[in-house]
């Protein structure tokens, strides 16, 4: 954290033909924003200026070079290209593909250096990032790659959360990827960033059945049996506390998710349809599991409303609201942790003694 409470937000512009400049804009023009956190965009003063003046926003802005010309409390741009960038909303571009990579390939090497604390992403179009020198289904993907850690993408609200164990994987090869080694991995980050990320001290987690009716006894396939339960099983014996497979169809419709503190469901679909119901607007994704925090808000490009100025900014500023309680709350779980490593035996001793 840099100079006290004031955290450093990195924020990648996304799309720049979607409407992620526009929400950015909409987030920070509440000067309130400014007292708890600021905010870095790398893009350009240029594309910047030309989004400020489209839209109308009164928000001034600092333009800088280099990293360490960041002023704290006030809206910073790092300057990531120079040159114009032709922006015509609404339209699919490759060439705008490369813009969105330029920043966040500078947001992100900025985050690992630490010169930002957490990281928010506007959103991107999956095709027209893809090129031999990148070729990530998404963000999660690439910052897996970049970062450490194992990573999970987590949808948040206050009251709901989803994680996936299998994110952006063809419906026909779902069954494939699920073996009892993801099964683990995936719901120890899920627990783990519960205690760490949400300070749960003893999170529930409930996990959704891969198959319709969790497979119906081997009717409707055998994974359920064969490899969810054994390894639910084994992961609730070690002390866990692990419930299912759940039935998918009915979870949420009875409000059986509200008696958990998240829900693992086995494919994307499975999991945010009904997040995406219940929270569209409020939503936050998450990248568990990291060691640096990365949020985004839970919609995509918006093409068909791009540049009219109607784009509803809550769910990007819930993603930052999320990634600064996220990091103060791992700054707290690391301090509360280091210190009881640091007791020496003979306090431990007598703590044990009183």
């Amino acid at each position: 954290m840099k100079q006290g409470e004031n955290i450093i937000v990195g924020i990648s512009i996304g799309d720049l033909n979607g409407i992620g400049g526009e929400i950015v804009l909409k987030t920070f023009e509440d000067s309130r924003m400014l007292e708890f956190c600021t905010p870095v965009v790398f893009a350009s003063a240029k594309t910047m200026t030309f989004l400020k003046s489209h839209f109308k926003s009164e928000i001034n802005f600092h333009a800088v070079n280099k990293i360490d010309e960041i002023v704290i409390g006030k809206f910073n741009v790092f300057n990531c290209w120079n040159e114009t960038v032709k922006i015509e909303f609404g339209k699919e571009d490759p060439n705008i593909g490369t813009y969105s990579i330029k920043s966040l390939e500078a947001a992100t090497k900025a985050l690992k250096n630490s010169d930002i604390d957490v990281l928010v992403t506007a959103p991107i179009n999956k095709y027209n990032i893809q090129s031999e020198a990148f070729n990530f289904p998404g963000h999660t993907d690439y910052l897996a790659k970049e970062l450490e850690g194992e990573s999970l993408m987590f949808m948040i609200t206050d009251l709901l959360r989803v994680g996936l164990l299998t994110d952006h994987v063809p419906v026909k090869d779902i069954a494939t990827h699920i073996t009892p080694d993801l099964i683990e991995e995936k719901i120890n980050t899920v627990y783990n960033s519960l205690r760490k990320d949400f300070k749960i001290q003893k999170p529930k987690i409930a996990v959704l059945g891969i198959n319709p009716h969790t497979g119906d006894n081997g009717v409707i396939g055998s994974e359920d049996d064969t490899i969810l339960r054994p390894t639910l099983k084994k992961i609730k014996d070690l002390g866990k506390l692990v419930f299912g497979p759940y039935a998918a169809d009915s979870f949420f419709g009875s409000n059986n998710y509200k008696n958990f503190d998240a829900i693992v469901a086995s494919y994307h679909d499975q999991g945010l349809i009904p997040f995406k119901t219940l929270s569209f607007g409020q939503g936050v994704n998450f990248t568990a599991g990291l060691n640096k925090v990365r949020t985004s808000p839970d919609h995509g490009t918006a093409y068909e409303i791009a540049g009219k100025g109607v784009a509803d900014e809550n769910s990007f500023k819930e993603a930052v609201f999320s990634a600064i309680r996220i990091f103060k709350n791992r700054m707290g779980y690391e301090e509360l942790t280091s210190n009881i490593l640091k007791k020496s035996p003979k306090n431990m001793r007598q703590l044990k003694r009183n």
